[in-house]
């Protein structure tokens, strides 16, 4: 009888005076992408012919070192599980690896008693073969079979996760056509925020304008050995000067985006908004996140969590049409738009639940354009499609949304927290509906994430002239 969930697996070992020439035993396992990165990951090996599928392709003979050491890992399994089973000392072993093994191969690793020896020693054939019945590995193995039996229950393995943050990979290779934009760094007084500037410009992102006080920062960059010499420099006596005079650059046209350098969001944001002088267009001013989320399927867009904290419904309507423009900046095949509530269903008691109809009803009288929007939709029908099946069977947007609509700024920056400490979610954070684009830098960020923000704002830079002056639809 094969084992079921509630069957445990028993390991039994076989005894030396158990053993004959010619006893086998085997086993067949797939190799995986998860395989090999863990693989890589266990040995410290990051040899492009096990990382990357391109290079592999190309020089299929590494395959045999890379993936091989994978088959031959499967044989301990095999000696140490099934024969001789628990208790086998390894002792040495000879491998050949005569062909490549590759992604997807299945691939049957078999030992056989080859012969016994004294002091309960024993020689073993090995060998894996491919799903062509071809061999991949040969060898011989030797070890110590045991001399007291073994019969006992195996003990479960750790669930293990590998996280992957691709999503940010496939961000910058969207601006890799693109120029990098002259950038304006709004006080970049700490290490953190200078080299979120110069990580930036590495990558061929920005042209940094540094505005600060010049000494101050060429002390800084002395004294952590970074080098300045693409920089452009104003001078700026405090860091609320600065950011004034980032505003006046953006105003004129001299730079195509602003970073957060070391000023809190409120003061930097306090110059961007002002009515006067400020940076504001037709559109109310607002705030995303783009998360990348390891083992989910697709990047989204949390808005607004950072500077509307109890927006109107008005205010709404520019947090969700800035949204879908950024989302089709981004090249979402369709944005998706859950507008947020604890109820799926419209009802007085939750107020963001009436703007979530509200919303959809302005999509109907093509108010807000460019994109889908359902709500109210709880979080987890809105991007759990088996959820959103029982919930919401009827909707075009449950369990698939790419933007997600929080109902104030409260609600939006714990499930960003949540997600960037929880789930282990690179989240990268642009202002939207500004003359330039605004990048905010958080002290909790990493470097990926600092630069995958200043690619969105190097794409959104590149929109600008691609973008209806009325709804700003690429």
């Amino acid at each position: 009888m094969s084992p079921t969930a509630d069957t445990p697996v028993m390991l039994e070992n076989r005894c030396y005076d158990e053993l004959n020439v010619g006893d086998s035993a085997s086993l067949t396992r797939v190799l995986t992408k998860d395989d090999i990165e863990l693989f890589a990951i266990l040995s410290g090996d990051v040899n492009p012919a096990h990382l990357d599928e391109a290079y592999a392709r190309d020089t299929p003979f590494h395959k045999v070192i890379a993936h091989g050491m994978w088959g031959g890992t499967l044989i301990s399994t095999v000696l140490g599980t099934k024969l001789p089973g628990p208790g086998t000392i390894y002792v040495g072993q000879q491998l050949h690896f005569v062909r490549p093994v590759g992604l997807d191969d299945v691939i049957t690793v078999t030992v056989t008693v080859k012969e016994k020896r004294d002091k309960n020693m024993v020689l073993l054939d090995c060998l894996c073969s491919n799903q062509l019945g071809k061999p991949v590995i040969t060898g011989e193995a030797e070890v110590m079979a045991p001399s007291v039996k073994v019969r006992r229950e195996a003990q479960p393995l750790p669930e293990l996760h590998l996280h992957r943050h691709e999503r940010f990979a496939q961000l910058m290779a969207l601006t890799t056509p693109l120029a990098a934009i002259r950038c304006a760094v709004v006080y970049p007084d700490s290490l953190d925020s200078l080299m979120a500037a110069l990580d930036a410009a590495r990558s061929g992102l920005i042209q940094p304008l540094l505005i600060g006080q010049r000494a101050r920062l060429e002390a800084l960059a002395q004294a952590h050995g970074l080098d300045l010499s693409g920089c452009e420099w104003e001078e700026a006596s405090s860091a609320t000067s600065a950011a004034w005079q980032a505003v006046a650059l953006a105003r004129e046209g001299d730079v195509a985006a602003i970073m957060q350098g070391q000023i809190t969001h409120e003061a930097l944001l306090q110059a961007v908004t002002a009515h006067e002088g400020g940076l504001r267009q037709h559109r109310e001013i607002t705030h995303a996140y783009v998360a990348d989320v390891p083992d989910y399927p697709r990047p989204f867009i949390v808005t607004d969590a950072a500077i509307h904290v109890q927006p109107t419904l008005e205010v709404k309507r520019d947090i969700v049409q800035n949204a879908i423009d950024l989302a089709r900046v981004l090249g979402f095949d369709e944005p998706r738009v859950a507008v947020l509530s604890a109820a799926d269903a419209v009802t007085s008691a939750l107020p963001s639940s009436m703007d979530a109809a509200a919303l959809c009803k302005m999509v109907e009288r093509h108010q807000i354009i460019g994109g889908l929007v359902d709500g109210p939709l709880s979080f987890d029908a809105a991007i759990n499609p088996d959820v959103a099946r029982r919930k919401n069977p009827d909707s075009t947007v449950a369990g698939q949304a790419n933007v997600l609509v929080v109902p104030n700024l409260e609600t939006g920056d714990m499930l960003v927290k949540q997600l960037s400490f929880l789930a282990d979610a690179d989240v990268a954070s642009i202002v939207l509906g500004a003359l330039v684009p605004v990048i905010l830098i958080d002290r909790a960020d990493n470097p990926r994430t600092r630069v995958a923000s200043t690619a969105l704002a190097v794409l959104l830079s590149a929109a600008q002239g691609r973008l209806d002056p009325v709804t700003r639809l690429p």
